[in-house]
């Protein structure tokens, strides 16, 4: 069963888990609905709490006759104007995508092999990107001028990406190089190096490429941490906390090293003795979903699962973190789940869209996620099946709709950011 039909179940109370409900009732209404919002909205669900900033990026509207037809016509549409397009288009699908439109994505991944399939697809005028809006940034990025980027819905945007903006990094930036200055010691070291995880805007990939940093993914996040200590003498790191904090713990960094940085406090609401002891500064961000999962929930899967095994996602707490078995990226989880022995028991703490995904292609194993209210990731959920017919047919029409560009002012020092990520074997 998908995570949109387990919604559209819950919300009627027909289904068996009724009594645990979803993040919230809007869950269930398509997301052209949002896209009609006065202001701009993340849409419903984990971010529901979220603010989207004013410069958002919005949505038109969809055309009528993809708002209303059926599953079933969407689907006879889509998979013709693939046919038509052929291997002039490829489609790429994080997976934290709903089953609906991840089931067209030729290739399927995390935001780390999402970004090498972006520049593995040469052949593709297109680039269709199933996932959010920074993705698909770097996908324009990492591609060939000749070839178009397209977000099927505009809307798709990542509240944790918007946590940091180039403006707050630059003025933490001016602060921590006026305490720091900006020489290099007798090693050669610089005294700060800025990483950005992959869930950030362009702009900050740009900074960190015009600053001696590089980006990471949670596939290759200590390797990149290594990478900036190799070079510096701490780490800037934007904008998720808990990846940083659990990634530097993981390779031995005190925590009283990794002060946090809150931009909306004076010096970050920490001193300057703290910042000259640090050696990872950690940007007050998170994701909304993975914050959900707690040690409580770990306790109860343990309590009703002896023998589980409990692997989360390194954007969730520290102590979350610590309490699970393991931890690691989308693909890190996928791949420990294929090689257990059959009848394994896993409670896993991501999105849901991936765990029930799991749970469809592992029927051996019983595979169940932490949280167990539906909550999606709220800005993935905005791409539809409808979006996705609308952009294809578009480009077999010869229109290219929604298509996301990068200037070169932004994409030259970014791709150098991105290329050091690139470079760094996670």
């Amino acid at each position: 069963m998908s995570v949109t039909t387990a919604i559209q179940l819950v919300t009627r109370g027909e289904a068996a888990t009724a009594g645990t409900g979803t993040c919230s009732p809007d869950l269930v209404r398509d997301p052209w609905a949002f896209d009609a919002l006065p202001m701009p909205s993340y849409g419903p669900g984990a971010s529901v709490h979220d603010q989207a900033p004013p410069a958002t990026p919005r949505q038109g509207e969809l055309p009528e006759d993809y708002r209303t037809a059926s599953p079933e016509e969407l689907d006879r549409r889509i998979l013709a104007a693939k046919d038509t397009l052929g291997e002039s288009v490829v489609i790429l699908g994080h997976f934290y995508q709903r089953d609906e439109v991840v089931r067209y994505a030729d290739f399927v991944g995390d935001s780390y092999q999402l970004a090498r399939a972006a520049t593995e697809r040469s052949a593709a005028r297109s680039i269709i990107f199933c996932g959010v809006h920074f993705m698909a940034e770097t996908a324009d990025i990492l591609s060939t001028p000749e070839q178009s980027v397209i977000l099927p819905n505009l809307a798709a945007g990542c509240s944790m990406a918007d946590m940091a903006d180039i403006d707050s990094v630059t003025e933490c930036w001016e602060q921590l190089t006026a305490l720091f200055g900006t020489g290099r010691d007798a090693d050669g070291r610089r005294p700060v190096i800025p990483v950005t995880y992959m869930n950030s805007s362009a702009a900050l990939k740009a900074f960190c490429g015009e600053n001696g940093g590089i980006v990471c993914t949670s596939s290759n996040a200590a390797a990149v941490l290594q990478w900036a200590f190799e070079r510096g003498r701490r780490v800037l790191f934007f904008p998720d906390q808990h990846l940083g904090r659990n990634t530097a713990k993981a390779m031995g960094v005190p925590l009283e090293q990794m002060p946090l940085w809150n931009p909306r406090r004076p010096w970050g609401g920490t001193d300057e003795q703290t910042l000259r002891d640090a050696r990872v500064i950690l940007w007050h961000g998170f994701c909304s979903v993975h914050r959900r999962f707690t040690v409580a929930q770990i306790e109860k899967a343990r309590a009703e699962y002896p023998g589980v095994r409990v692997i989360v996602h390194p954007e969730c707490p520290l102590p979350v973190v610590d309490a699970a078995d393991a931890s690691g990226s989308t693909d890190y989880i996928r791949k420990a789940i294929a090689a257990a022995a059959p009848g394994s028991t896993f409670a896993i703490g991501t999105e849901i869209n991936m765990v029930n995904r799991l749970a469809a292609q592992y029927p051996e194993h019983t595979i169940f996620c932490l949280d167990p209210v539906i909550c999606p990731c709220s800005t993935m959920y905005r791409i539809h099946p409808g979006y996705l017919a609308w952009v294809l047919e578009g480009l077999a029409e010869g229109r290219v709709l929604n298509r996301i560009t990068v200037p070169d002012s932004v994409a030259v020092p970014a791709r150098v950011a991105l290329d050091r990520m690139l470079a760094v074997q996670p």
